[in-house]
């Protein structure tokens, strides 16, 4: 069943119909598991997009990311996807798992940029940079470091004319 929620003239009493309204009169339609169009449901897909890059960034599951914030993987899905709010409590808690501060969620959420997701190159480059860190004989770092110099220059050759 659809409910819709309306703003009434000053003059009438608040109610909650049924079935489809006036279009200059309907506020938003709730129901069905839907809530209304609005910012609110933008904010909430930049906060998820945001978790995302962050658990990606530090190379986590989203099973890792659940686990270390005390809920299922589907729940954890959900936040990404902006599906679920996330309330203050949890969002301080992903905050302090992703060790970013909360303000972090919302950057570029007030110039009406939209969540930019993680290309496949992007994904290749933190990959790489997280497999890198775990190196750690120094070695090993300095002889994939030359290989990655000498690829790149011969990659610069045979572009060139």
């Amino acid at each position: 069943m659809r409910r819709a929620w309306v703003i009434n003239r000053p003059e009438e009493e608040p109610r909650i119909t049924a079935g489809p309204l006036p279009a200059e009169r309907e506020v938003g339609v709730v129901g069905g598991g839907g809530r209304p169009q609005s910012r609110a449901v933008a904010a909430d897909r930049h906060v998820g997009a945001r978790i995302r890059e962050r658990r990606l960034m530090l190379g986590l599951s989203q099973q890792q990311l659940a686990r270390l914030i005390g809920v299922t993987y589907q729940q954890a899905h959900k936040y990404e996807r902006g599906l679920n709010r996330i309330s203050a409590g949890r969002l301080f808690e992903i905050a302090q798992v992703l060790h970013v501060p909360i303000s972090w969620f919302f950057e570029g959420l007030a110039d009406g940029a939209a969540s930019a997701a993680l290309t496949a190159g992007q994904r290749r480059v933190l990959e790489l940079a997280r497999n890198f860190a775990a190196i750690h004989n120094e070695r090993h770092q300095e002889a994939l470091s030359e290989m990655a110099r000498v690829l790149a220059a011969q990659a610069a050759t045979e572009r060139s004319p």
